[in-house]
């Protein structure tokens, strides 16, 4: 992957109607990134492009149309790509206010991992204070997040990761309790009223086994790189939901309520009710490396660029 990568000099971006063009302060690295460089990912891109989906800086330039936002503004947003660059332009609708109390390097690396985790907790799962939570892949951004939004919210916090270095991470996020991914350990610590799952694979239907009556599966992704078949007579048993998490169709069909929950998580940060995300900064100029190292499951916790 790192071969097909090259720092180069860009035409500078303009913004058109309902757009905005952001100066780039802070661009978070997500494993949907390496899969679009791969060719994976279900939004196609053609190269030459430029990667990166997840921004946070200063708008330097807007478009006509665009009501609510100025030259100055510190922002937030998902790009899909481009975000690994010095400019990049967004459509105004996908913007989210960044306070002064957040840095540009957290808030570009805060959207998809903490925004997936709040909407699929809070809009999906609904979960409750003293409800029992497990989550796989909790060494991973979005897991972290979940382990950390999660106990915050007052859930008892299971988290599951593969190594002792990234169970300590979801552990300093405020976890609970901490197991590796193997079967046994998965089966033997339930039961589950809630299961956050951006894994798939064999793990999906090894967690959903330990589910507790009226449960509830939350399906984030799969980075195993497989998609699971869960037969329909397990949920029937336990009379448990398997729940699909979209959360990019959910800040299109709700944008408000998207920028409630990073205002939510913000706040958090800021008041110190949930502890800083486990966050690793470099420069640009190292994303290569960075994206092979995330592709091959090397980096615990979350990345962010500084440009």
């Amino acid at each position: 992957m790192a071969q097909t990568l090259r720092l180069r000099e860009w035409p500078t971006p303009e913004p058109e109607a309902g757009q905005v063009r952001i100066a780039v302060h802070g661009a978070g690295v997500n494993f949907p990134d390496t899969l679009m460089i791969e060719g994976r990912y279900h939004v196609r891109a053609e190269p030459p492009f430029i990667p990166g989906s997840e921004v946070a800086g200063m708008i330097n330039a807007v478009g006509p149309d665009v009501q609510g936002w100025q030259v100055g503004d510190r922002v937030c947003a998902m790009t899909v790509q481009g975000a690994f660059a010095e400019q990049v332009v967004v459509d105004a609708a996908n913007l989210v206010a960044l306070p002064n109390a957040i840095d540009f390097a957290t808030g570009g690396a805060l959207l998809m991992t903490y925004g997936t985790a709040i909407h699929a907790l809070r809009q999906r799962a609904r979960l409750m204070p003293g409800e029992r939570m497990l989550v796989l892949g909790a060494g991973g951004g979005v897991g972290l997040a979940a382990a950390a939004l999660g106990a915050a919210m007052g859930a008892r916090v299971v988290a599951a990761a593969s190594s002792a270095e990234k169970r300590a991470l979801a552990g300093q996020q405020g976890a609970q309790t901490l197991i590796d991914n193997s079967q046994e350990a998965i089966r033997g610590s339930g039961p589950y009223d809630v299961i956050f799952d951006p894994v798939g694979g064999d793990a999906s239907e090894i967690a959903f086994r330990a589910i507790a009556p009226e449960g509830r599966h939350l399906v984030i992704g799969f980075a195993s790189g497989t998609i699971p078949a869960i037969a329909l007579n397990l949920p029937l048993l336990k009379s448990a939901a398997i729940m699909g998490v979209f959360w990019g169709a959910f800040t299109k069909r709700s944008p408000e309520l998207h920028r409630a929950n990073m205002a939510d998580v913000f706040a958090m940060l800021a008041t110190r009710a949930m502890p800083p995300p486990p966050l690793q900064v470099f420069a640009l100029s190292e994303g290569p490396e960075i994206l092979r190292r995330l592709a091959a499951r090397g980096i615990a916790g979350k990345v962010a660029l500084t440009v």
